[in-house]
């Protein structure tokens, strides 16, 4: 039976990772039974990885044609791959394909991220063998050390959300519509054998349901990918584009775009495209060829959207936001980046070492080549814009990493220059903040709004204000109440470089000031 995935293109490194696939010209069962237990133990939440038995390595490489296995080995080797997988403890089994490729068989083993790590396999098959934890180290299995192995108990505690079954959920909200669309985009022979399977024996092929038979449980990468209902079950599950006619924010329109997440990020990459791009052509006198310019290189804003798709925390109550100013784009995206990145790293570029929230979304996305290879991202948008000649993106997250936000700022040759003199200026400078025109892009009530503007008129920690409101989860709170306030400058902190500091207050700025009084009449009728 196939796999979910395009071989050719898994073959060649384009969706997963070359160190994420480790090529066995033969079968050698004692190093495969390790390399399984390391994929499965998934240590950098990659997503695990694959064995391709049937092709020689030479330097990390694929060494093609292949040589490939004998038909006749092929039954056997299945046959004691199902025996050595029980002596992993946990018992785990990769899911496994037989492929002929380049008219030759092959057997591709894909070692999925386990529900149960960590997992441990014997050093060497036989009676009396040591167990050890095995993890992928770059593109070799070790055996992991003594801190590596408190980490991989730690991470049993912690299967991203992505991976973890929805209890709320059954089979029948999983449309085999949508898969079906999405195993004929990335060219998957699963899909030409969909009609001679049920949706159990299905989801069970692609990895998005866990369980026994009589009682499958759909994990939420199925249903963010494939659910008849995504908001159901995730309701912030979408992207919020809104345009700004001014800096001022207080005229604005707004597009949103719901459904699965592959259809939310390419509905909103179409929406940009179609939408905010443009281009100008300046001729030069010295050449005869004109320079070619875009007010945002568009590979930089799918690259950025796709990052924050696939790094948003989906067990957050926040959407992903593209706010569009005149001269300015921020994406944003919650919660923010996980440790060691900070926002010293950020500002210095400094992507090298990071860790990953969602291991699937990332599969999936990589497959639909809405997404790069891991860190590969962020070049890629360095390289657009200084090819566009616009100037770097700016990447900015706080203290506790809340939030993820990417500005990119509007190609110089776009930049509207407004005379002081005119109306025009005068218009937005004296224009006031209304509540008509920014309650739905802040998601609070009036007189949520109203309560925390004046009991922060003159400083307030969070503390107290979480005991106006009763509610105890800090991040939630800071999250869904304080944020979109600070964001919009309508709040902000007294000591912004340390948003942790016991001495840290809220204070209303000006902005909010006058966005209270806005309110103010509305609040008295409520």
């Amino acid at each position: 039976m196939s796999l979910p995935i395009n071989i050719n293109e898994l073959l060649n490194g384009r969706t997963v990772e070359l160190d994420r696939i480790e090529f066995r010209e033969g079968w050698n069962p004692d190093k495969i039974l390790r390399t399984i237990s390391a994929f499965a133990n998934d240590f950098n939440n990659w997503g695990g990885g694959y064995i391709i038995l049937g092709i020689e390595e030479k330097k990390g490489l694929p060494v093609l044609p292949p040589k490939g296995i004998n038909l006749n080995e092929i039954d056997k080797i299945q046959k004691e791959l199902n025996n050595i997988c029980r002596k992993i403890l946990p018992n785990y089994f990769p899911i496994i394909e037989p492929v002929n490729f380049r008219g030759k068989q092959i057997l591709v083993l894909w070692c999925y991220g386990g529900s149960n790590r960590p997992y441990k396999a014997p050093e060497k098959l036989g009676k009396d063998s040591r167990y050890f934890y095995y993890i992928r180290r770059f593109s070799s299995t070790v055996q992991a050390s003594y801190s590596e192995e408190k980490e991989l108990f730690s991470l049993a505690e912690r299967i991203p959300f992505d991976d973890r079954i929805n209890r709320k959920a059954t089979l029948i909200d999983l449309d085999i519509a949508k898969i079906k669309i999405y195993l004929d985009k990335i060219e998957s022979g699963l899909g030409e054998e969909i009609t001679n399977l049920t949706i159990a024996e299905l989801a069970r092929r692609m990895n998005i349901v866990e369980g026994p038979d009589e009682n499958l449980i759909p994990k939420n990468i199925g249903l963010l990918m494939f659910a008849k209902n995504t908001g159901k079950y995730f309701p912030y599950s979408k992207i919020e584009v809104v345009s700004f006619k001014d800096d001022s924010g207080t005229e604005y329109t707004e597009k949103i775009f719901e459904g699965s997440i592959s259809e939310q990020l390419t509905g909103a990459l179409s929406y940009l495209k179609n939408s905010l791009i443009i281009e100008k052509i300046k001729k030069r006198k010295d050449i005869p060829e004109a320079d070619r310019f875009f007010n945002y290189p568009y590979e930089a804003l799918e690259e950025a959207l796709c990052n924050a798709v696939y790094h948003k925390g989906y067990d957050d109550d926040s959407p992903i936001e593209v706010r569009i100013f005149p001269n300015k784009l921020d994406i944003i995206n919650f919660p923010g980046p996980l440790p060691p990145l900070n926002n010293n790293k950020l500002k210095k570029y400094n992507f090298d070492v990071r860790k990953y929230r969602n291991r699937r979304i990332g599969e999936f996305l990589k497959e639909l080549h809405l997404a790069e290879g891991r860190g590969t991202g962020i070049p890629t948008i360095l390289k657009s814009l200084k090819n566009n000649n616009s100037p770097k993106p700016v990447f900015e997250t706080d203290e506790n990493r809340t939030y993820f936000k990417t500005t990119f700022k509007i190609h110089p040759y776009f930049i509207e220059e407004i005379s002081p003199k005119s109306s025009s200026h005068k218009i937005l400078v004296n224009r006031k903040p209304s509540w008509d025109q920014v309650r739905t892009k802040l998601g609070l009530s009036p007189i949520d709004t109203q309560n925390i503007l004046l009991r922060c008129k003159y400083g307030e920690n969070v503390s107290s204000l979480m005991k106006f409101f009763n509610l105890k989860h800090r991040t939630k709170f800071r999250n869904a109440y304080l944020m979109p306030l600070i964001i919009d400058e309508y709040l902000q902190m007294t000591i912004p470089d340390k948003p942790n500091s016991p001495k840290q207050k809220y204070i209303t700025t000006e902005k909010g000031k006058e966005l209270l009084k806005s309110i103010k009449n509305i609040t008295n009728s409520i």
